[in-house]
């Protein structure tokens, strides 16, 4: 049944152009666009030979273009056999009368170009293909839903450190906003994604994006060579724009003696274990050779080695020489 109300809808939506008066063809333009994605979100068109729209794009939420293919049937490549018009919601009411495309040049070829002068942003716009006096493709959109950046420019980069191995390295990846988005005034807010990869790799590694114009990379091996590329949208939106052109970046091979293969080991802790384990070894030769030291340390006194004295008569007669002369000393108290 949704299939039968779909094609009603489309019908009466193509008959339009024979009822320009009529209010209800924008609305349903709108409810035939949606109904479309519902239904087949890759259908675009309303017959596979005929011409189709294939993007329409805002670099800098100021302008947009849109674009379209050549059909292959029925003519439609004869110059001037295609035609864009548009029509825009103004407060609540759409606007009765479609207007056609202001520039088929300056975007290229099969192009629509909206310069700043018939932009307005969240302000619904909906646009339709037609050949012949026939309709063959329409669309409806925001200017805000279709914005993609142009990409940034002037990528450079400046080294960081080195790891104390000699392995890896850090650097700092800069680079410069859209010329034409004007986010210094702040009329349009940008995210940036930074993509990097070895030369003679395939996937790219893709960094979580940010607001800035500069992010670190880390762990850098120095004997690579690197590309590295960033792409921005607008804040909150899911459409990235282009990447920018290349950077690549080729690290110096510090020292030549370092490995080839990264081990990652723990140095700081391989270093306290190692310095634990040396003073346990030497405490326990210390303590097993504590006697021995304690000699070299600490030698004994030597005994008296004079020639003609008996070490024992002299202990005798000092023991006999003090003795005398504590009792002496009591007598002398006692007469006192």
């Amino acid at each position: 049944m949704d299939l039968w109300q779909l094609l009603l809808t489309l019908a009466v939506a193509g008959s339009g152009d024979a009822f320009p008066g009529s209010e209800a063809t924008p609305a349903l333009l709108v409810r035939g666009s949606q109904s479309l994605q519902r239904v087949n979100p890759g259908l675009e068109t309303n017959s596979s030979g005929k011409p189709k729209f294939t993007k329409c794009r805002s670099p800098e939420l100021e302008t947009f273009s849109c674009h379209w293919t050549n059909g292959v049937h029925h003519g439609l490549q004869s110059p001037g056999s295609i035609q864009l018009f548009y029509i825009r919601r103004s407060t609540q009411e759409w606007t009765q009368e479609w207007k056609e495309c202001p520039d088929y040049v300056s975007a290229g070829e099969n192009s629509c170009y909206f310069n700043s002068s018939y932009t307005s942003i969240w302000i619904p716009y909906c646009i339709k293909l037609t050949s012949n006096g026939g309709t063959v493709d329409q669309k409806c959109f925001s200017v805000e839903e279709i914005v993609q950046p142009d990409p940034p420019i002037g990528l450079n980069w400046t080294l960081l450190n080195i790891s104390l191995t000699g392995i890896h390295a850090d650097i700092q990846v800069r680079w410069e906003p859209p010329p034409n988005a004007d986010v210094q005034k702040g009329w349009i807010v940008l995210e940036y994604e930074l993509q990097y990869k070895e030369v003679n790799e395939t996937q790219w590694k893709m960094m979580d994006p940010v607001l800035s114009t500069s992010v670190p990379v880390y762990s850098l091996r120095l004997d690579k060579e690197y590309e590295v590329r960033v792409r921005s949208r607008q804040r909150n939106s899911e459409k990235y724009g282009e990447f920018s052109d290349v950077l690549y970046v080729t690290l110096p091979q510090m020292s030549p003696f370092a490995c080839e293969e990264d081990f990652r080991f723990p140095w700081f802790l391989i270093i306290i274990f190692g310095i634990f384990g040396l003073t346990m070894i030497l405490f326990l030769f210390i303590f097993s050779k504590q006697q021995r030291i304690k000699m070299l340390i600490l030698p004994p006194v030597p005994v008296p080695k004079i020639k003609g004295i008996d070490p024992d008569l002299l202990k005798i007669f000092i023991f006999y020489f003090l003795g005398r002369k504590i009792r002496r000393g009591e007598h002398n108290l006692s007469h006192s």
